[in-house]
């Protein structure tokens, strides 16, 4: 190993900061050196106060179901600005279907009562405890999984809300094991969904028991006292340098022993920076670019993974104009529905100091795969298009007196079917430019979660590979 080995993280998202972070602890003579587009750290992840309130532009949380992220916060001295999401927020969704707002049972007897599946569709998911798993380890759109094991009035309403929430993408389109590896793993290993969430969930608690703990379902959210950004924030003052803002990367040369590469990191100026390893951690359609000289099969296979385009709108309400208890998550509007909106956070809700004490702050989030055109709409439209939604679902006719839109022309990455061999062939093209490396949401997981458990994984990577 170099006796101070150079690293180039690109991208100063979630990604490349928590990957610059765990370098340290694996390489702490390391000169790390990370470069971002932006003029700020945190990409898609940052919090936006504005008049009182407290506005997410990207992600709205995590889950506690992986440690990577709590534990991160945690060693960042962040553990007492944790906020878990409310009670409420965690019991109470709802889905907007047949025009009105309809909650998501919460038990099996309120799965009975609800009006969201006929009878026969209740029955059919019911019967998936008792089908037969497949055998065929060939992918499967999440939409064919769902009417596999459930049913088709399941994967319409359920699974069409589930990609909804998280990927705003065409359940047709996106692989299952791709995109939920979990769900895969449990048929494969239980034979059934149902049975493998029971038994693992009776797993833990006996774990639990044995270890004198009290049990806790994993699947919380949480955040921070000042939103996400406060995450970002904290990482960069533990960086022993500062990330570099404002630096567009022309090219990426490979110089030296093919087998212990040099790497040079062109900047469109006269900057550049020579690296021992390189990781790039921004979007996909960015490292393609960068790599086209580097390895144009390689480039073309990153390139071929596509992206959504959502518009967040953040509208603050004062409490009185709002008739309806804002008692628990949000909604969702499944796609096939062809709403104008995917569905909509209750942000103050679910967490504290969201905003004013006698306003409240919703998020609506619309675009996605299937309604991209929304995007391009002019604020006027867009407004308004969600003070209709707002009124139909919620019955809210009174003006916001906040609003604040975001577009992300490219927002989530797309894991359609084939996305894991994709994965498999990118991975075995960069055996052969040693010292390269990829990170980011293009890949293994689209949650912050995912890139921080990622950040960990590749900072183990990097140290093997210069040691």
């Amino acid at each position: 190993m170099p006796p101070s080995p150079r690293i180039v993280i690109v991208g100063a998202g979630i990604s490349g900061l928590s990957l610059g972070y765990r370098l340290q602890q694996h390489l702490p003579l390391a000169s790390i050196t990370i470069l971002e587009q932006a003029d700020r750290p945190g990409g898609t992840m940052w919090t936006l106060r504005e008049n009182g309130f407290q506005i997410e532009i990207g992600p709205n949380g995590f889950l506690d179901t992986k440690p990577a992220t709590l534990t991160l916060c945690r060693e960042v001295g962040l553990g007492t600005q944790l906020v878990e999401a409310s009670e409420a927020a965690g019991k109470n969704r709802f889905l907007f279907v047949g025009d009105r707002l309809q909650a998501l049972p919460a038990g099996f007897g309120a799965f009975l009562r609800s009006d969201l599946l006929s009878w026969r569709g209740k029955i059919s998911l019911l019967w998936e405890r008792v089908r037969r798993a497949r055998t065929d380890r060939s992918d499967e759109s999440i939409d064919a999984f769902a009417r596999r094991r459930a049913g088709p009035e399941a994967a319409e309403v359920f699974a069409d809300a589930l990609v909804s929430g998280i990927y705003a993408g065409d359940p047709k389109l996106l692989s299952l094991p791709a995109c939920f590896p979990r769900i895969a793993e449990l048929e494969r290993v239980y034979g059934s969904v149902s049975k493998g969430f029971a038994a693992e969930a009776k797993k833990r608690q006996a774990e639990a028991t044995a270890k004198g703990d009290v049990y806790e379902r994993p699947g919380k959210m949480w955040s921070l006292t000042g939103g996400l950004r406060v995450m970002v924030e904290t990482l960069v003052t533990q960086l022993k340098q500062a990330p570099l803002y404002g630096v567009n990367i022309g090219s990426l040369q490979k110089q030296g022993d093919p087998h212990r590469a040099v790497w040079r990191v062109q900047a469109d100026g006269q900057d550049a920076w020579e690296a021992d390893a390189v990781v790039l951690t921004c979007p996909a359609f960015q490292q393609a670019k960068m790599l086209a000289e580097v390895d144009h099969d390689l480039a073309l296979q990153i390139g071929a993974i596509r992206y959504n385009r959502i518009a967040v709108v953040a509208l603050g309400f004062r409490k009185s104009d709002v008739p309806m208890p804002l008692d628990g998550f949000g909604y969702i509007a499944p796609q096939n529905t062809r709403r104008d909106l995917l569905g909509v956070q209750w942000c103050s809700s679910i967490y504290p100091e969201r905003a004013p004490a006698d306003c409240v702050l919703l998020r609506a989030m619309c675009g996605g795969w299937n309604r991209a055109d929304i995007v391009d709409w002019d604020d006027t439209r867009v407004l308004q298009a969600m003070r209709d939604e707002l009124r139909l679902a919620m019955n809210i006719s009174a003006e916001p007196v906040f609003h604040k839109i975001i577009r992300w022309d490219k927002a989530i990455p797309q894991y359609h079917l084939g996305h894991l061999d994709r994965v498999a062939q990118i991975e075995t093209r960069l055996i052969q430019h040693p010292g390269l490396f990829l990170g980011g949401n293009a890949y293994h997981g689209v949650a912050l979660n995912d890139c921080t458990e990622q950040g960990n994984v590749i900072a183990e990577r990097i140290a093997t590979y210069l040691m």
